[in-house]
């Protein structure tokens, strides 16, 4: 099953309507170390966790070398794990997390590549900048050293009311937009889960976070 979703999927996407050619992110929370290779051995070059014991326990039985992202939300005192590790830090919500991270890695004298994760639908749940302080963030990130900001992620509401979710997808592309104008290196817009990638490619996005719809519905323990 893992093998045809996957295969499915990077035929399905593609580019977005920029041209951008979209990233496929295994979102791998809660999975097996062989339903993971599987994917990865099905043309996955990209995984993500949400966790950091799940990226430190299963981090040596990845095979493959994909790029390793972190999704979720991290707590300052569990950066030490991933630095030199990970590929891009795509949930750095606040400055006190981009701060450990910079000082981490330039501790160890290496660079972090970040994304901002901006809170586009303003809700309480959900961790990031609020909409109209992306710029703000941006510049006080971008100003910090060993950490290079390489664009924007969000998470979209939960709800299948298309008029509500398009506008906000389209507002995420024009801060996108904005920010590329003033760095060259800001590069990936990630926004787009199992439920809603499909609009959000529309948008405007080229990174999608898929776990249902490779993995199939999460079973926990």
């Amino acid at each position: 099953m893992i093998e045809e979703n996957v295969k499915k999927l990077l035929g399905e996407i593609d580019k977005n309507p920029f041209g951008e050619k979209v990233t496929l992110v295994a979102a791998v929370k809660t999975q097996t170390v062989d339903d993971i290779n599987k994917a990865i051995a099905a043309g996955i070059r990209d995984i993500g966790d949400n966790h950091v014991q799940e990226f430190k326990d299963k981090y040596d039985g990845i095979t493959g070398n994909p790029n390793r992202h972190f999704i979720g939300h991290l707590q300052t005192n569990k950066v030490k794990y991933l630095i030199g590790k990970t590929y891009l830090y795509q949930s750095v919500d606040r400055f006190e997390l981009a701060e450990e991270i910079s000082k981490r890695s330039e501790r160890a004298g290496v660079t972090s590549d970040c994304l901002i994760q901006i809170n586009i639908g303003n809700e309480e749940t959900k961790g990031g900048f609020e909409y109209d302080d992306g710029v703000a963030a941006y510049e006080k990130i971008f100003a910090m050293p060993a950490l290079k900001v390489k664009g924007l992620m969000a998470m979209l509401p939960f709800t299948d009311d298309e008029d509500v979710l398009r506008p906000l997808a389209k507002k995420m592309r024009e801060l996108f937009e904005r920010l590329r104008e003033k760095d060259s290196d800001i590069e990936f817009l990630s926004m787009g889960m199992s439920g809603d990638w499909k609009l959000c490619v529309e948008c405007g996005s080229n990174m999608v976070r898929l776990g249902t719809s490779i993995f199939g519905a999460r079973h926990y323990n």
